[in-house]
């Protein structure tokens, strides 16, 4: 894969994410044009997800998979947050069609864990697969999965704050970002960046979430305030974390981060709605 920048980071289970950036992949993404930025949210079909706690869930990896014995958590987060998204993106009966139950909260984790497994593969930069390892996975590596499968048709990036904004006009977004110690513990509206110090806590590893708001847009003579423009994000912690299984960051985290934040929005040709 030549000229592909890789970023790995460690891969707890609560985690999981590298940070694969191809420009071939890359090109394809739309500059801002120039369009009015409102307020929009694209809500999940399906329970908050949790990657951690899976034997509590009835889900039995070792039988599933082949493995030695049952483990409880996975570093599956580009599976979830990807089911979050799809969720989103298809209708009940398409999901259903696909082996996604979005009525289940059990039933949609294993189709993330399946997901999670796929994008491994789709790696190639990484010799390293799950179920053998778990190895973490890429944003990139499960947007190839999805769309290999069918369940999507393109995928579009966004580098800049005004490109996410615009791409969350039309649907949710899959963002890999730096994960921090204190962005675990969100303050009691699910911000992860209320502490004003949060980049001097350690860096826990990488982390993918499903952004499917842009909940709050500011702006001054056309131009975004980044303090006051607010994300908020499907989290695959369970609903016990952040507001309901919910997350939220200013847009002037999301710009401290860039360089470690890759971005893209899975599509499906209206055609195939």
């Amino acid at each position: 894969m030549p000229d592909t920048t890789v970023r790995t980071y460690d891969t707890p289970a609560h985690l999981g994410r590298h940070q694969v950036l191809d420009p071939r992949s890359l090109a394809y993404r739309r500059a801002y044009d120039g369009q009015p930025l409102r307020a929009t949210a694209w809500e999940p079909r399906i329970p908050v997800l949790d990657q951690q706690n899976l034997r509590a869930q009835g889900i039995h990896l070792s039988q599933a998979y082949g493995l030695e014995e049952d483990v409880d958590a996975l570093a599956s987060c580009t599976g979830n947050a990807a089911t979050a998204l799809l969720s989103n993106l298809l209708t009940k009966e398409q999901a259903a069609a696909a082996g996604l139950d979005v009525d289940d909260a059990a039933a949609a984790q294993r189709f993330a864990i399946d997901l999670y497994a796929g994008a491994t593969a789709a790696d190639q930069w990484n010799d390293l697969t799950w179920p053998a390892q778990d190895c973490g996975s890429s944003g990139l590596g499960v947007a190839k999965t999805m769309r290999a499968r069918g369940l999507i048709d393109q995928y579009a990036h966004a580098t800049t704050a005004a490109e996410l904004c615009m791409l969350l006009q039309t649907g949710p977004v899959l963002m890999g970002m730096s994960w921090f110690e204190s962005f675990s513990s969100p303050d009691s509206q699910g911000f992860i960046d209320s502490d004003p110090n949060w980049h001097e806590s350690a860096l826990e590893g990488g982390h993918e979430v499903c952004v499917t708001a842009l909940e709050a847009v500011a702006t001054a003579d056309g131009a975004l305030l980044p303090d006051h423009t607010v994300l908020r994000f499907r989290q695959s912690w369970g609903s016990a974390w952040g507001d309901h299984g919910d997350g939220r960051l200013k847009l002037s985290t999301y710009l401290t981060l860039r360089d470690e934040i890759d971005v893209l929005q899975p599509r499906r040709d209206p055609r195939n709605r």
